[in-house]
């Protein structure tokens, strides 16, 4: 005997990015991690360091002792400032 179970394929869960994507944003803003501030900027990790060493991007906050993240207003407030640097 075939059940309907058997039959219909199983819905797939959802990976961590959509899981992600799914989730309510805080009103005060969130922490990017680096692959999200490299997808926002298009720089690579060794431009966004370089930067930050210099003082031309917004600095990483250390979130755990092994985890930074940055500011996602402070990332928006530098692109919005390169948009207007030109």
């Amino acid at each position: 005997m075939t059940t309907l179970a058997h039959v219909l394929p199983r819905p797939s869960r959802p990976n961590l990015a959509e899981r992600k994507s799914l989730g309510r944003p805080s009103e005060l803003g969130r922490f990017l991690r680096l692959n999200d501030v490299i997808a926002t900027t298009g720089l690579s990790h060794s431009t966004i360091y370089r930067m930050v060493d210099a003082g031309t991007f917004p600095d990483r906050v250390r979130l755990t002792t092994q985890t930074v993240g940055w500011w996602q207003a402070d990332v928006a407030a530098w692109i919005e400032s390169r948009r207007h640097a030109t």
